[in-house]
């Protein structure tokens, strides 16, 4: 990360009240950016982020304008819904309702019917890279984004260049203008003096950014619009300078990166005017920008998005209405007094709720509990052998305690040590070798065909493509040793370790919150999960968002080791927690693309207890294998065999889609298990265990709803807008994908970085395994509480309050019994039940 920051540059301190003016304008477009996480720890983002203060129809008005981004489907999608009944005239009605529409159901279905096949074609106000293109009839805005990516992938690289052309030493604008006075390419496409004027800029980002707006002379009403316009334009550097904002400022930093980007993209927009400055542009740009004053959208476009966004809302309210047709009232009643063999507390992640329904099936004495999968354990990991440590923690929140990561004695720690930093130093000369300027022709030629044996192995899945990161330098037997270290030491200057007080404080919450804080099996599963797959860029994207796209595999270590502490169990008894002592924590991992479940510290388990451990275990692996037939029925895999089929895919380094992911994820269930334990969810359900009778302050269900809520949204919403605009906010067909800079991916040699999700996530190739669908977060708790929490959490508000998810609150009977209308009121479903 390039470490010269804006505040130390001090680039936007004492500024004038007419810069300052200027910085506000420019800050408040890049707010509306969501950022982008870089592949090795590719977490869901809400790529409407910066836009939830506004209602979501308003922002599906303003996304087209600016940029010609969808929010919805085509109409032939619902169409399809209503003609096989999943739409009902009902859902229609009552979509129209909440619209305030005067029109039938019956006239509203012929209208949609009546549309010509292709949609229309938004028309967006061009920019001044798109004024040129109707000028000259070449793509201007191509070049710009070219060398925009070129000079970003080097001045962002994170390891993946041999050498860096771009001076990271320098902040971001004076890098890359320092390049742009010396670069030719513009010059030699067609940009007369490209140099020159680039030259004559300030070295400030915002004497420049206002050099560059008064030479582009949009009128100020429409400069928001424009600003918002040039940053979609180059979208994906533009997210990931804004994660460098957002890690910059919860660390207590200031932002900047963004802002220094956009006085970028005004630089380019204000030099290829001057550049190609002659009559007929500067004609062209006259009439342009005065549109800029003028936001109304094309009225046949008006129309159609008013109608799709009314087909959506339909399509909302009906897969609304089957889910909360399968909560009704439960007979079932969860037995406190009979002991459980084992409790298992998985990550709400909606894979988790497919292996949970089966292996409460094949062993009904086992509970399971949901939580967010870092187990309230928010670390920062050092394995060993790095020099940077793993943020193991939702992205929302810091980092707590730095964890190191050991080997059992000293000798096999020093041993796994020098063998990682030998193998690093072997694959960087490796590396160099195969793609230095004149040794990449000895490798191809002599050396190639020594890579045979393995292609051949490869390609059959006996060996695996790449080594597995966590057990480089180490070999099966050492890396089934690894644990984590408790104990408080300075390591190169900090701190690593938990104090014990420390280690009891983080222990008494996490029972709290995961409501496990009174009859404790004799097993204690704290499950984390990850993936196992190969060649796929976005393999840390199936891993734990909670862990901050890492596996729970520290987090599920930490947490065991703490609570089978005999001290924390001793400070737990002042707040009332008394954990057996034949009550053993086992820190497990679920791999989610193989579905089986590994648990690491089986030597804590006392020999008395080894039998039934065994009986868990065996439970363990028949769940696997129903969870692995049920998933099948979507891999569609080959052969006979389907738990070899499934576990043959996650090595297969041809295979675009070794597992779904959270692809169908819509829905988000806070309440006891048992008001969901009997019901199939289909792997669309983030389960997350909560008793709002045990939780007397309140606290923990404001956590829920301030975090995993909040996180839950992000994901469902990733989807929503990689399905509904791929284009825009997914990153296309990964056949095509190259990694760049080591954070992302390009689809193809060039362009702009892109964002979000692959189509293969979303899509079969026939059918979307994702449909947009906004979510349903069904939470039994009182209304009064929850209306507490939403009227004090601005970002929860703006959610629930602008459409972005649909809060229904779940009764004592277990019925989902109220909607969430917006602005603190609520809404009985019994009274609209015809139309819910």
């Amino acid at each position: 990360m390039v470490e010269n920051s804006l505040r130390n540059a001090g680039y936007f301190e004492n500024l004038s009240d007419e810069q300052a003016k200027l910085l506000s304008t420019l800050r408040t477009a890049c707010k509306k950016i969501a950022p982008v996480w870089p592949l090795e720890n590719f977490v869901a983002v809400n790529p409407y982020l910066g836009l939830t203060d506004k209602k979501f129809t308003e922002v599906a008005q303003e996304l087209a304008y600016a940029g010609a981004i969808q929010m919805t489907l085509p109409g032939g999608f619902y169409l399809e819904k209503i003609k096989a009944g999943k739409i009902t005239n009902d859902d229609i009605a009552a979509a129209l309702r909440r619209r305030n529409s005067k029109i039938e159901v019956k006239d509203f279905i012929q209208k949609i019917n009546k549309r010509p096949e292709k949609p229309i074609k938004i028309k967006t106000i061009p920019i001044i890279a798109e004024s040129a293109a109707q000028v000259t009839h070449k793509d201007w805005s191509r070049l710009v984004i070219a060398r925009i990516s070129v000079w970003a992938a080097s001045y962002f690289d994170n390891g993946q260049a041999i050498w860096s052309a771009a001076n990271k030493n320098k902040g971001l604008f004076m890098a890359w203008k320092a390049e742009a006075e010396i670069d030719r390419t513009p010059e030699i496409s067609g940009l007369k003096n490209f140099r020159k004027h680039i030259k004559q800029l300030p070295d400030h980002p915002l004497y420049a950014a206002q050099v560059a707006l008064d030479k582009i002379g949009i009128p100020e009403e429409g400069i928001p619009l424009y600003l918002h316009k040039i940053l979609l334009g180059v979208g994906g550097w533009s997210a990931y300078a804004a994660r460098l904002d957002w890690d910059s400022e919860l660390y207590g930093g200031k932002d900047g990166k963004l802002i220094e980007f956009l006085a970028i993209l005004l630089c380019w927009e204000a030099c290829i005017l001057d550049s190609l400055m002659h009559t007929s542009l500067s004609q062209k740009w006259n009439e342009n920008k005065a549109l800029y004053g003028q936001v109304n959208i094309q009225v046949e476009i008006q129309e159609q998005l008013s109608e799709n966004l009314i087909l959506q809302e339909a399509f909302d309210i009906a897969a609304q209405r089957k889910l909360i047709s399968k909560f009704k009232s439960q007979n079932y009643i969860n037995d406190k007094s009979v002991r459980p063999k084992a409790q298992a507390v998985f990550c709400i992640d909606v894979r988790s709720e497919v292996y949970r329904r089966n292996l409460e099936a094949v062993n009904a004495k086992i509970e399971t509990l949901g939580f967010a999968g870092f187990f309230a354990f928010s670390i920062n990991y050092l394995p060993i052998g790095h020099k940077v440590g793993e943020a193991q923690c939702p992205v929302l929140l810091k980092t707590g305690p730095n964890i190191l990561e050991q080997m059992p004695d000293e000798k096999e720690q020093k041993g796994v040590f020098n063998n990682r930093i030998l193998s690093r130093q072997i694959q960087q000369v490796w590396k160099t070798f195969k793609s230095g300027a004149i040794t990449c022709f000895s490798f191809v030629s002599p050396l190639g065909l020594t890579y045979l044996p393995k292609l051949f192995t490869d390609s059959f899945g006996i060996t695996r493509p790449v080594p597995n990161p966590n057990k480089t330098g180490m070999t099966n037997n050492t890396s089934s040793k690894k644990s984590i270290s408790l104990k408080s030491e300075i390591v190169d200057g900090k701190s690593f370790g938990i104090p014990i007080d420390q280690q009891i404080e983080m222990a008494k919450n996490a029972l709290i919150a995961m409501s496990l804080a009174e009859n404790f099996a004799p097993f204690v599963l704290i499950t984390g999960h990850g993936s196992t797959m190969v060649n796929n860029p976005h393999a840390s994207g199936y891993d734990c968002g909670a862990c901050g796209g890492h596996t729970g595999e520290a987090n599920a270590k930490v947490a065991a080791a703490v609570l089978n502490n005999n001290e924390v169990r001793e400070g737990l008894k002042k707040a009332n927690i008394f954990i057996p002592k034949d009550t053993t924590f086992l820190a497990c991992l679920h791999d989610t693309t193989t579905d089986e479940v590994g648990i690491y510290n089986e030597n804590d388990v006392p020999i008395n207890q080894k039998e039934a451990l065994a009986e868990i275990k065996k439970s363990l692996r028949l769940a696997g294998n129903a969870t692995r037939l049920e998933r099948s029925l979507k891999l569609s895999p080959t052969g006979n065999d389907v738990s070899k089929s499934i576990i043959a895919r996650s090595k297969d380094w041809s295979q675009v889609r070794p597992e779904w992911g959270l692809a169908g994820c819509s829905a988000f269930v806070v309440a006891p298990r048992s008001r969901s334990k009997h019901i199939d969810l289909g792997s669309s359900t983030f389960l997350h265990s909560y008793n709002w009778k045990r939780d007397t302050q309140f606290s923990v269900l404001e956590l829920i709803m301030t975090a995993p809520m909040v996180v839950t949204a992000w994901i469902n919403l990733q989807y929503y807008g990689s399905t509904v605009d791929n284009k825009t906010f997914g990153s296309g067909n990964k056949t095509l994908h190259n990694v760049t800079a080591g954070i992302g991916v390009l689809e193809g040699y060039s362009g702009d970085l892109r964002v979000g999700l692959p189509i293969q996530s979303i899509h079969d190739g026939e059918r979307y395994q994702h449909e947009p669908l906004r979510l349903n977060v069904i939470v039994e708790a009182p209304m009064a509480e929850m209306n507490r929490i939403i009227e004090k959490h601005q970002m929860v508000k703006e959610l629930c309050d602008n459409g972005w998810i649909n809060l229904l609150a779940m009764n004592e009977e277990g019925m989902v019994s109220h909607r969430y209308t917006g602005n603190l009121s609520w809404e009985r479903l019994n009274a609209v039940s015809s139309t819910n």
